[in-house]
């Protein structure tokens, strides 16, 4: 609740008022990065591009700054650099503005958080070969080298964003938009109309995604198809995706604090999208998916599961019984 000062009242009464509404925004200081906020000092903000020095290490950090930007024109499938990615999008058509955008699937505190425990691979990975997981997966591609001028780059960008990160620390904004989940399975009937109304323009009314003039790379991403993310990115979830499309979607008409679909029209356009039945895309055979059951994610879509719920309801919901169902039973709840 807000309190609202009454300029009528005595002065006691609007000093105990604003009191009462400091303390009020005090205790919710925690909850900043999973709720739509009102102001932009809500989340964490990067460093300035001014700050990157002017040296051989300023040098590298602008060259990973610019393949984030231009992937597919140093690395894609005609790539000047070398040829990894298996289609022509770029790290920036997931990660906005070469993950600098709140709740865009930014860099903010990715360097600060690695080497990390990755349940998909049942492993710990460093950050570049966290790099490679995301060429591998949704760009469908082979890995670059580690020690490649291109990957040393890369990851040079994301230390000097995450420079006023504290080490092993989250900070507002680097995740996903928390969301309401409804008592409901996902509707890919209403996910089709929605698609049709706010995302075909953009990415097509066949998921094929809009080249630029050249044809060289993406202007919107495709979101299906043989050159769509692959089976299996991170971005295959429902979840995953809606609580990317909640802050972000449809472009140019969201942002983080000023959302355009509710949370049920998040998840019901995110399930039409990544519904395999209807829409095909890249499977890579034999890759490591989450041997140790307990850490999948539970919008992930392939069994088995530490629960009796089916394969179906992990992928579309409704998902309050999985998430009270692991709560009670000790079992993390991951998106």
């Amino acid at each position: 609740m807000e309190l609202k000062l009454n300029l009528c009242k005595s002065k006691p009464f609007i000093l105990l008022t604003l009191t009462l509404y400091v303390a009020f925004i005090a205790c919710n200081e925690n909850t900043i990065d999973t709720k739509s906020a009102s102001v932009a000092d809500s989340v964490h903000t990067p460093p300035d591009t001014n700050t990157i020095p002017n040296d051989e290490l300023g040098d590298m950090i602008r060259y990973g700054k610019e393949l984030l930007r231009n992937t597919a024109y140093y690395i894609g499938p005609n790539g000047t650099k070398g040829k990894y990615l298996g289609n022509k999008m770029n790290c920036n058509n997931c990660h906005l503005k070469e993950g600098t955008v709140p709740y865009g699937l930014n860099f903010f505190s990715t360097h600060a958080r690695y080497p990390q425990y990755r349940g998909r691979e049942n492993k710990v990975m460093t950050l570049p070969e966290r790099v490679n997981n995301c060429i591998e997966r949704p760009h469908n591609g082979t890995p670059m080298p580690l020690d490649s001028k291109e990957m040393v780059a890369i990851v040079s960008y994301m230390r000097w964003l995450a420079s006023n990160v504290p080490v092993g620390k989250n900070v507002p904004g680097d995740g996903g938009m928390t969301l309401a989940y409804p008592k409901r399975a996902a509707d890919l009937g209403n996910g089709a109309k929605i698609y049709t109304l706010h995302c075909a323009s953009c990415h097509g009314n066949n998921g094929e995604g809009q080249f630029n003039g050249d044809s060289s790379t993406y202007i919107y991403p495709p979101l299906w198809g043989k050159y769509g993310f692959e089976a299996g990115s991170s971005m295959h979830r429902v979840l995953k995706m809606a609580r990317f499309v909640k802050a972000n979607m449809p472009h140019l008409k969201a942002s983080w604090d000023k959302p355009f679909l509710t949370d049920a029209e998040a998840i019901d356009v995110s399930a039409f999208v990544v519904c395999d039945s209807l829409h095909p895309r890249p499977q890579k055979e034999a890759a490591p998916s989450y041997s140790n059951i307990k850490v999948k994610p539970i919008d992930y879509d392939q069994g088995p599961y530490p629960d009796s719920f089916s394969a179906r309801q992990h992928k579309y919901g409704p998902y309050q019984p999985i998430i009270d169902y692991h709560k009670a039973h000790n079992l993390p709840v991951i998106f």
